[in-house]
């Protein structure tokens, strides 16, 4: 029987080829995006599973939680956090810290920028990162050992065998010999933790020793005992931290500071898809990944929505089949199990078709998605139970109601062609308009996307970013006579306009202004800088050489910062207390007001910031201005003057505009990936917009062919077709706006300077699902215009 079934099922597709495509491609290419979404989720979900002891390892987090009620949450903490909750909490079994920092690497006369990642000596005890030399236990034991991966091996040695081979790192400022003891595979694609070298963090202890409690800088990892109780773990840990840290605790309170911090442990499997903590290796926001479920349910149901308009369409040709196996005595279950067979075949053929897809597809969407996922991530159990699953889900949903309804039909009718479906069609309109509603939802986000991402990379900075060089002589360097040789030598290069310095990365802290406490960024520049940026000083001066008291007590601030002290003019205002070493309560005078400038990504909100020359602090960076037609020549001028200045240094540069650019990488691939989830859903719900105008022209075929000769135009009579189909769409509009409304608003929170939501962007969207509506509905409606009114009616 079931044979009889497929055979009939394989002459019907047959028999209407094209139906037959639109229906299978229909469908498979929802089942395409289920899948690659499918395969995205799957590696999101599984960050972090793969270490043996993944259910006990748990990541010290900290709530810093200011006086104004600011609460920082950082996954990170200092140097001595790990070995004093490891000694004083027994449920504590093992710790471990991880820091990454680039260091030069030399071998023989060549140097190179690279990541090293100092670790404690049971780091391959606590994670399960695989050793192809050395034993795990004693690989990282002595303060000059060193773990490379297999790839770091080929690329200095062309080998795996360096086994005792050595390398040299430069360690604060000094190149320091290191010996080969391990080689260790490359962690996997779904590791939080990635490294290329592994250097003992007893040697960082051993130059750097460090014993505060309030700075953060190491991702730290704590083995927890299995039946320990994490609640008792973080009421010691507190216990712990108010004791040792006393002393500093007091002396923040005496110079006015009342930050709480508050310690507690995460398991380390949910950090991957936790981006509320600073500091979090791999961090990826939860968001996208719902989107991208969302995306693979909502395409998926258009598919199956199509399956069932159309097989529902397709059958107003089938009636005389249906009606002659009723007469000979087929019953309705034989029918039901007959089109459930069918749509089980062409499931079937649209799955097979769909994983041929995937895997042409593959390239494009790890490209779109930035990752390196494999169909083979399909191919374990769960996974494998999943799609047999969903197969079953996909044939009975797309199969069931159809099959229901064209068993049911009337043996005569059918004979004689009198088939009457409901005149409403309710639940064809119905599936329409949810069709068009996640249609319009996507249409809707992808404007909204396209709007904010053209915002972000338009919007006028402050500064001009065009031409700008930067690049770093060292991470920090404290030695000002030094910046100032380094900046006389680039000022002379030809094509060279303006050079300035600065520090390296943000420092900062606690000030006091105008009777408040605040947060406040330093920067550390020379009278240069401002000029170099092209930004405005729009009250009082800028520093300047021909004051030698702006080096130690004049500073420059911003308006946002003016904001926060509450200072109407803040030239010739004294800075109370400013966060640095041996400062105390020294009063500084602000001698020039800087307008606000974005130098940062505008997901981030301009924080008041200050602006010093004080000589104790570090610099490191160069920020030089060059005029567009040399750029070429005046960049190898440069490197030639950095290689002399530094001849162990390779010369890193970056322009400050592709800077900008890679702040907003995410933002760019989600615009692509909305926008082409968007042309898919359109493009699955036209499929279907298309069954239903095939299922209402053949309906009103004899009422066409009436009217035509009653006098109607092809105009008239498209839109006396069309006009039940714009209905539907303006239905399915309002049904998304709410939706697209919060989920737009929803993903704008993630910037501090956004778009509105403004109306004429939905209007947009309503009008391109209109359209499209129209276009693939008036292919039916000319159609059935167009045709012999008497061929019709002798039809009827």
């Amino acid at each position: 029987m079931f044979k009889n079934y497929f055979k009939i099922a394989f002459r019907h597709l047959k028999r209407n080829k094209l139906f037959s495509f639109i229906n299978i491609f229909g469908l498979s290419i929802g089942l395409t995006c289920c899948m690659l979404i499918l395969l995205y989720t799957k590696d999101e979900t599984s960050y972090d599973r793969f270490h043996e002891k993944k259910d006990n390892i748990y990541q010290l987090v900290c709530d810093r939680i200011e006086k104004d009620g600011l609460d920082t949450k950082s996954a990170i903490a200092a140097m001595v956090q790990g070995p004093s909750f490891k000694q004083a909490i027994p449920e504590i079994q093992e710790f471990t810290r991880v820091n990454h920092k680039q260091v030069l690497v030399k071998k023989e006369h060549q140097t190179f920028n690279e990541d090293i990642c100092w670790v404690d000596e049971n780091f391959f005890s606590v994670f399960s990162f695989p050793l192809i030399s050395g034993n795990k236990e004693k690989v990282l034991s002595g303060f000059n050992s060193l773990v490379l991966t297999t790839e770091t091996a080929k690329k200095y040695f062309g080998t795996t065998d360096v086994v005792n081979k050595t390398i040299d790192l430069q360690i604060d400022g000094q190149f320091e010999t290191f010996t080969i003891t391990g080689i260790a595979k490359q962690a996997p694609q779904n590791s939080s933790i990635k490294f290329s070298i592994l250097v003992p963090f007893k040697y960082l202890e051993k130059v750097n020793p460090d014993n505060g409690w309030m700075w953060f800088s190491f991702p730290t990892f704590f083995v927890i005992h299995p039946a320990a109780n994490l609640k008792n773990i973080t009421a010691k840990m507190e216990q712990v931290y108010q004791l040792q840290a006393k002393s500093e605790i007091d002396m923040n309170h005496e110079a006015g500071y009342d930050t709480k911090f508050q310690w507690g442990l995460i398991p380390f499997t949910q950090m991957h898809l936790n981006s509320g903590y600073q500091g979090t290796p791999e961090a990826s926001d939860p968001i996208y990944t719902y989107i991208f479920t969302g995306i693979s349910i909502f395409i998926l149901l258009i598919a199956c929505i199509n399956f069932i308009n159309l097989s529902i369409a397709q059958s107003l040709k089938r009636s005389k089949e249906i009606g002659m196996r009723k007469v000979i005595g087929g019953t309705r279950n034989q029918l039901i199990w007959q089109f459930l067979g069918e749509s089980m075949f062409v499931c079937m053929i649209s799955f097979v078709l769909a994983i041929l897809i995937a895997f042409l597809l593959l390239p494009f969407f790890n490209e779109l998605a930035n990752k390196q996922l494999s169909l083979k991530y399909l191919f374990d159990t769960r996974l494998v139970t999943g799609i047999i699953i969903l197969y079953f889900i996909t044939f009975l949903a797309a199969g069931f109601y159809p099959a229901m309804v064209l068993s049911g039909l009337n043996p005569v009718e059918a004979l004689y062609s009198k088939i009457k479906f409901g005149s409403k069609n309710q639940l064809s309109k119905s599936l329409v308009v949810l069709q068009f509603a996640l249609a319009t939802l996507l249409i809707i986000t992808t404007l909204f996307f396209n709007s904010q991402f053209k915002y972000l990379t338009n919007a006028e900075l402050g500064y001009n970013n065009k031409n700008l060089v930067e690049f770093d002589i060292d991470k920090a360097v404290m030695d000002k006579p030094l910046m100032d040789i380094c900046k006389t030598a680039f000022t002379n290069v030809p094509g060279v306009e303006t050079v300035a310095y600065t520090n390296v990365g943000k420092f900062g802290g606690k000030t006091q202004a105008g009777n408040r406490e605040f947060a406040a960024t330093y920067e550390h520049i020379d009278e240069n800088y401002l000029s170099v940026l092209q930004t405005q000083v729009i009250a009082g001066r800028n520093f300047s050489s021909k004051y030698p008291s702006d080096f130690s007590n004049s500073v420059l601030i911003n308006e946002t910062f003016v904001k926060e002290a509450g200072w109407n003019d803040p030239v010739g205002k004294t800075v109370d207390f400013m966060n640095l070493p041996g400062w105390g309560a020294k009063k500084i005078t602000v001698i020039g007001l800087v307008k606000d400038y974005h130098f940062e990504s505008l997901k981030e909100k301009i924080k008041p910031e200050l602006f010093t020359m004080e000589p104790q602090l570090p610099l490191g960076r160069f920020i030089i201005r060059i005029n567009p037609a040399t750029i070429p020549a005046t960049i190898s001028a440069l490197e030639k003057i950095y290689h002399k200045l530094f001849p162990d240094n390779p010369f890193q540069y970056s322009f400050r505009d592709d800077t900008l650019k890679k702040n907003y990488e995410t933002e760019s691939r989600w615009k692509q990936i909305i926008s082409f989830a968007a042309l898919v859903t359109i493009f699955i719900s036209c499929i279907g917009l298309f069954g239903l105008a095939m299922l209402t022209t053949e309906r009103r075929f004899k009422e066409i062919g009436i009217r035509k000769l009653l006098g109607a135009s092809t105009l008239q009579l498209v839109q006396l077709i069309a006009v039940d189909f714009v209905r539907l769409v303006f239905i399915a509009f309002f049904i998304a706006i709410p939706g697209g409304w919060f989920i737009v608003n929803k993903w704008l929170q993630n910037f501090a300077y956004r778009i509105t939501l403004s109306w004429w962007i939905f209007a947009i969207a309503g009008m391109v699902a209109l359209l499209i509506a129209l276009a693939t509905v008036s292919f039916h409606a000319i159609k059935a215009s167009l045709a012999n009114p008497v061929k019709s009616l002798k039809n009827q």
